[in-house]
């Protein structure tokens, strides 16, 4: 029997928009929009490319764009590869520049299980956990090209070409599973879980199960390339394949059911005579602590460098590492105990730290969508597990931890950095961000269009050259209502009186979506904020606005205090601290907190002290103290002041919440 192969189109051969909507009317009828054509709207051509690419190779619509969806979000950046080495809205991955890596040595549960050869002219073995069937190997672009009759160099570079490259494949590999190219959404998850490449059950049933959601739920949004993509919601579509396998977990590790997670032990042993040791504490939280955050960082280092990073007792560490190029997680310490990971021993003691390789500067490149969702998928179980609030003030990066005194501040860190998109981010957590009061409101919730904000950067590529254009989840802080004002000057990062810049590591003027601040003054389309000590204004036009009105809480000085110190943690008062036990001297942060100034709280925090200094073989007792502290929104960073020092003053709400920057994406 001759072996049914995928449709051909020569790629020389256009297909006009009017016929191409009517000769697939039976096929995709209840999804079709308006014939455009590219003259007439340049912004819908990769709509129009989806559509035709849908009717030429018979491929449902709503699958081909799903598909893309969950792939890049139906971004292109033509030329520029994936670390994969995926390209173009579908991210077909170019095997003949770049191989498939090889498992990491030393990782119990391996990485993407491998299918065993079997014996001589036998079909192989399907491992527990693997996928069968043919099409297991990436999106690869080199055989899309062939399908299309198209050079692979057009797949790289150019959206629609790329398309059509991705709607061959599925059909390919749901003619190789021998089944219809129908017409029906859900006759095709077995080559939608198969689309990525992920042998792993678990894995592939995960990203089917993405796919079909979006499907479900539709999607808009405007890409980094400004192309206006929509999908109407098919609620009504259900897979006709449910998979009960469970997924590869190693012993010991703490991961959601649907994720593959792997362990990778990180050691905790002496290092010298001298009784230094490395690299994590014991502890027993939360019984002994309670966790309160979830650090999200950005390595600056490939995943093999991470590994022996976090295997050096002489080294940092963190709790999780995910893979770039796929998600995949790996596990290095139990959640029970305190990594040393943000540079501030309080905030360890009381978070878990989730690594994801990556370089900042290189979001395109390092921050996929595969990444973003198994992170959240993780971030969601572990906030389940401890009772995390999936907040902005309980969720944040590096960027955002405070420094532990002012002669640290230089040193703190500054990944995920200004690409990283909280926006979708937490519309992956299921928690969107969004405005809780109307326009007028006393606070605001940080929140621009991450698509369409794209402020400039310095440094990227080289120190004072400016990065390629991006989307961006920062705003920048103004001395006056001015762009051409200076940025206001950060006097712990710059202890030298310099001036904030526009270097992509420099957090000295800048605000991140999702964090809240008192709005200090109006005008026109510009707002201040109360902000590290003074007003500081972002442009905030109604039309393109990059901030939305928020409710509940704030600080102020009690009356009768000029300023009241603010600090990098919440230490107990000195009584706290058992005899013989030297306590952590306070260490007020070079800021100052003045009367009639106000910043949003998230609420009250106990003060707390762990001294972990020794080799021990169990953990210390935790030193707790009758003083509390108010957590509060003080510029990029949270801080923290004393309770004693302070009034609550909840926030006058203008009627009516407004409404969220236009031109943002829906669906997950």
């Amino acid at each position: 029997m001759k072996r049914p192969t995928a449709p051909r189109v020569p790629n020389g051969r256009v297909c006009r928009r009017t016929a191409c909507a009517i000769g697939s009317a039976a096929l995709l009828a209840p999804l079709l929009l308006t014939p455009l054509t590219d003259d007439d709207a340049p912004e819908q051509r990769l709509q129009v490319a989806f559509t035709d690419a849908a009717h030429d190779f018979h491929v449902p619509r709503s699958v081909l764009m799903s598909v893309s969806y969950v792939q890049t979000r139906w971004d292109a950046h033509p030329g520029s590869p994936s670390v994969a080495g995926g390209y173009g809205p579908m991210h077909l991955v170019d095997t003949s520049r770049f191989p498939a890596a090889s498992p990491t040595p030393g990782v119990q549960g391996g990485g993407a299980l491998q299918p065993s050869a079997g014996a001589a002219g036998a079909p192989a073995a399907r491992p527990d956990g693997v996928l069968a069937g043919r099409s297991v190997k990436p999106a690869d672009l080199q055989r899309a090209a062939r399908l299309t009759d198209a050079p692979a160099g057009r797949l790289r570079t150019d959206a629609t070409a790329n398309v059509r490259g991705g709607a061959a494949l599925l059909a390919a590999t749901q003619q190789q599973l021998g089944k219809p190219l129908s017409d029906n959404p859900a006759d095709w998850w077995e080559a939608v879980e198969r689309f990525p490449g992920t042998p792993d059950v678990s894995s592939a049933a995960t990203y089917a199960n993405d796919v079909f959601s979006v499907i479900r739920k539709g999607a808009h949004r405007t890409t980094a390339e400004g192309q206006e993509v929509s999908l109407p919601a098919s609620p009504s579509v259900r897979s006709h394949t449910v998979r009960t396998e469970k997924p590869q977990h190693a012993k010991g590790t703490e991961c959601p059911a649907e994720v593959a997670c792997d362990w990778l032990a990180a050691p905790y042993e002496e290092i010298d005579d001298d009784g230094d040791y490395g690299n994590h504490d014991l502890a027993d939280r939360p019984r002994d602590q309670k966790i309160d955050y979830i650090v999200i960082h950005d390595t600056e280092a490939k995943l093999s460098s991470m590994f022996q990073t976090v295997q050096d007792p002489t080294e940092v560490s963190w709790h999780y590492s995910i893979r770039s190029s796929d998600g995949h997680v790996t596990q290095h310490i139990q959640t029970k105990d305190e990594a040393w990971h943000s540079g501030n021993q309080y905030v360890n003691a009381r978070s878990i730290g989730i690594e994801h390789e990556g370089f900042l500067r290189q979001p395109g490149t390092w921050f996929t969508e595969q990444m973003y969702r198994t992170s959240a998928r993780l971030v969601r179980y572990l906030a389940k597990k401890y009772d995390i609030p999936l907040d902005r003030q309980h969720i944040f990066g590096h960027d955002n931890v405070p420094s532990p005194t002012g002669d640290s501040i230089p040193d703190m860190h500054d990944d995920p950095g200004p690409f990283w998109d909280w926006r979708h981010y937490f519309d992956l957590l299921g928690a969107p961000l969004k405005a809780t009061a109307g326009p007028n409101s006393d606070m605001v919730t940080i929140l621009p269009d991450y698509a369409t904000h794209s402020p400039k950067f310095t440094g990227c590529l080289k120190p004072g050259a400016p990065c390629p254009k991006h989307g961006s989840s920062a705003v920048r802080m103004y001395t006056r209502p001015d762009a051409k004002a200076p940025l206001v000057q950060d006097p712990g990062r710059h202890p030298d009186g310099g001036d904030s810049t526009l270097d992509v590591d420099d957090l000295g003027a800048r605000a991140s979506a999702g964090q809240t601040f008192a709005v200090a003054e109006r005008r026109g389309d510009w707002t201040a904020v109360w902000y590290q000590g003074r007003k500081a204004w972002f442009k905030n036009p109604k039309k393109q606005a990059t901030a939305v009105g928020a409710a509940g809480k704030m600080v102020t000085p009690k009356e009768g205090l000029d300023e009241i110190p603010v600090f990098g943690r919440a230490l107990p008062e000195e009584d706290a601290y058992p005899e013989g036990m030297e306590g952590e001297p306070e260490a007020p942060l070079p800021y100052h907190f003045r009367a009639g100034q106000r910043y949003v709280t998230e609420g009250t925090i106990d003060s707390s002290f762990v001294p972990r200094s020794a080799f021990v073989d169990s953990p210390e007792p935790v030193v707790r103290g009758d003083e509390t502290y108010y957590q509060i929104q003080f510029d990029h960073r949270i801080a923290y002041v004393r309770a004693g020092d302070v009034d609550v003053v909840g926030s006058a709400v203008a009627a009516g919440p407004s409404s969220a920057p236009q031109g943002g994406s829906t669906g997950n």
